[in-house]
């Protein structure tokens, strides 16, 4: 089963590039993030074309998480952390694979700069929320497959120079802290656990001409709960898509699970 994640920078301006990477990559699962557009303006039928099912949490103009199925999904779920922004950053739903219920769960983490603001404290708050919930889940499931744009650089490795970053939201220690908590409650980076510490990324921005010289960072991820952990069969960073006209700022990674 191929499950993917990627955060489209905004469903209706990307659908063409969307609808190709389904025709091209044929994955059973894709989780969408930042798809900046309610419910009533998504565009269903274009995905129901492409025998996809498919589940939103919407909001208008910004945020929103999706998910697009081929395979039969359960109990859906847009409320697993209490938000008093009410921002549309998570979704989830259950899955049958191989005698085994997984839990998915889709994010879109906020951003959290400038450091200096509510926005990053906002951004520590729903971390925090985010790994209450999934010790809790992990008690009522074990297998869980968490994936989407994190908005967190894991490590030094998982940036073009770190030393650019040390006091961004993305890459400050309390927020790696945080991510190595999220591990420690019985999770595998998944990227991490199969290429070791190759180098590579999910994201360039578009200034600067951060994709021609490579200035990207590793901000989307696969947490794999450990009883899953023999299940991984491949993951990989397609980033054929973000060289595309008109791309996302992020390109796809693809969980391959047997």
């Amino acid at each position: 089963m191929l499950i993917s994640s990627w955060n489209v920078n905004s469903v209706r301006a990307r659908i063409k590039n969307i609808l190709d990477y389904l025709v091209s990559s044929q994955p059973d699962i894709l989780m969408m993030q930042e798809i900046k557009t309610e419910e009533i303006n998504f565009p269903f039928d274009k995905f129901k074309e492409k025998v996809y099912d498919t589940h939103v949490s919407g909001q208008k103009s910004y945020n929103g998480v999706a998910i697009l199925t081929k395979v039969k999904i359960q109990n859906i779920n847009t409320n697993l952390i209490v938000d008093k922004l009410k921002q549309a950053r998570i979704i989830s739903g259950e899955i049958s694979f191989k005698r085994k219920i997984i839990q998915l769960i889709n994010i879109y983490a906020p951003n959290g700069n400038p450091v200096d603001t509510d926005k990053y404290s906002y951004k520590v708050g729903w971390i925090d929320k985010l790994i209450l919930k999934l010790k809790n889940l992990l008690k009522e499931n074990e297998n869980i497959i968490l994936g989407g744009d994190f908005n967190i650089i894991p490590s030094e490795e998982d940036v073009y120079n770190y030393k650019n970053y040390e006091d961004d939201a993305l890459f400050r220690l309390e927020i790696r802290k945080k991510y190595r908590e999220m591990i420690n409650l019985g999770f595998h980076d998944a990227y991490r656990y199969i290429n070791g510490e190759k180098q590579e990324y999910t994201f360039w921005d578009y200034m600067g001409g951060a994709w021609q010289k490579n200035h990207g960072m590793r901000i989307d991820h696969f947490l794999i709960s450990n009883s899953l952990i023999n299940n991984i069969k491949d993951i990989k960073i397609n980033k054929h898509p973000r060289g595309k006209i008109k791309p996302s700022d992020h390109t796809p990674i693809e969980l391959e699970i047997n």
